[in-house]
């Protein structure tokens, strides 16, 4: 053989492993980047439902408002723990990326929970409240809406787990670190703040008790 042919053989190998590679690479991006998506859409989603139950409490607090000698303090509680949520900055268009935003997050939403818990627990004591149509179809909807919660919580840690995981393992990692790619943060809070708030519309009963929660 040639050695001008030994020289076409030897470009064409190269060419064609760089071709393998190039895809290989490709592969490995787009992947990372549906994870990463993943992870924007159930943060989203996570949004939503957080957004739904503070758009509930302004119908709730009027309905309860109404009620004879109703305690203020708890409403307040209520309204302040409301407004405080609104007043984390969080990302809109992309799940967070900084730890103790989150954890910023994951605060002022565990207080607007205990504030709601405690002012549900309140409503015990006015029987008439209790039996209006109006108070009755939003304590459904919020105890809907509390288990969405939970649910996508749930969800967006599973996105970012498999995210986390997959930017970390050889050689993905390599290309994660070429494009930007970094561990995203999940939901740590107190322990079983993953799970609905004890939100007791059986006020028969008494609300349990849930360590880590006022």
């Amino acid at each position: 053989m040639s050695a001008g042919k030994i020289v076409l053989v030897v470009l064409g190998l190269l060419i064609a492993g760089g071709v393998i590679i190039g895809l290989w690479g490709a592969g490995i991006y787009n992947r990372l980047v549906s994870l990463q998506q993943g992870t924007d859409a159930a943060w989203a989603q996570v949004q939503n439902v957080y957004q739904r139950r503070a758009d509930l409490i302004p119908n709730l607090v009027n309905t309860v408002s109404g009620a004879a000698n109703f305690e203020r303090t708890t409403l307040n509680e209520v309204v302040e723990a409301r407004a405080s949520v609104g007043k984390v900055a969080v990302p809109t268009g992309a799940a967070p990326t900084d730890p103790q935003q989150l954890a910023q997050f994951e605060r002022a939403q565990a207080q607007l929970s205990s504030a709601l818990s405690r002012l549900l627990v309140v409503v015990e004591r006015y029987p008439d409240l209790k039996a209006t149509t109006a108070f009755r179809d939003l304590q459904a909807q919020l105890e809907g809406t509390e288990n969405r919660i939970a649910v996508e919580r749930g969800r967006f840690n599973e996105a970012v787990q498999a995210y986390n995981t997959a930017i970390r393992r050889f050689p993905a990692a390599i290309i994660a670190g070429m494009f930007g790619h970094h561990p995203r943060p999940y939901f740590v809070a107190t322990e079983g703040a993953d799970k609905p708030p004890p939100v007791n519309f059986d006020f028969s009963k008494k609300a349990p008790a849930v360590e880590g929660r006022p």
